[in-house]
């Protein structure tokens, strides 16, 4: 597996060397990936114009980790308060699926108007992307659980705050964490677009400036990083995973690994 994937890797990043180095393709417009890695070499070694590269990974991931905590909180909380009341559910149902029609672009720049340059600019816009991944996962989730189980529970005498933590939840905390693994990313680019509309550090700001100069090599070398750090919270996120839901059977050799 491993071995297919570096093939994959070294194809996909050759051939692209290659049609800009023989000029089938401009590198202006596509970069090459040689430039890339010169780029990033510059930026470790020498920082980049708005600092340190570890310092701008940094400010990024604290609003995209803030971001992602409180809006996957809050989906946890309403998923499973709106899948446990009905009525609530019909209530607010046409309020939350108007609220998640909103372009996220836009509130962005209202966030940046509220909160300017501060962490919570950018985090807020981090927040609402993960929040409704989160929610709607966690709402499906409990109206997924076995009524049977239920019935057999309240039978033996479970009241509502033992069933909800001892029998909902556990059972709809395989759908909220497979909703963690796509909300981190959407939290990373929550991040990057609110430092699009006001920053003076971040990764956003740094790929914003590279695109500003026609620095088309700084652009992807940004997306890089951001992928790297995307990459390694995956790979946290998988291993809470695995800790959390012990008692999940494991895949069959046919099935493809995600």
């Amino acid at each position: 597996m491993y071995a297919l994937r570096l093939a994959f890797a070294v194809v996909w990043l050759g051939s692209w060397e290659l049609t800009t180095r023989l000029n089938w393709v401009d590198p202006f417009f596509v970069g090459q990936p040689s430039g890339v890695v010169s780029r990033l070499w510059t930026w470790i070694t020498e920082g980049t114009a708005l600092g340190p590269l570890w310092l701008q990974a940094a400010v990024t991931m604290e609003e995209a980790v803030l971001g992602f905590l409180v809006g996957a909180a809050l989906g946890v909380v309403f998923g499973i308060v709106l899948g446990r009341i009905r009525l609530l559910a019909e209530v607010l149902s046409p309020f939350i699926k108007a609220a998640n029609a909103i372009p996220r672009v836009v509130l962005g720049s209202l966030f940046a108007i509220m909160f300017g340059l501060s962490v919570w600019g950018k985090a807020s816009t981090a927040v609402v992307l993960v929040f409704f991944v989160v929610f709607f996962n966690a709402f499906q989730g409990v109206r997924e659980v076995d009524r049977n189980l239920i019935a057999n529970a309240r039978i033996l005498g479970a009241d509502n705050r033992r069933l909800t933590t001892e029998i909902i939840i556990p059972s709809a905390m395989s759908w909220i964490l497979a909703s963690l693994h796509i909300s981190f990313g959407l939290a990373i680019v929550g991040a990057v677009v609110g430092e699009l509309f006001g920053a003076t550090a971040g990764l956003g700001q740094l790929i914003y400036n590279a695109g500003h100069t026609f620095d088309v090599d700084g652009v992807f070398a940004g997306m890089f990083v951001l992928a790297v750090l995307a990459l390694i919270a995956e790979g946290v996120i998988t291993a809470i995973e695995n800790r959390l839901i012990k008692w999940r059977p494991k895949q069959l050799s046919g099935e493809i690994p995600i």
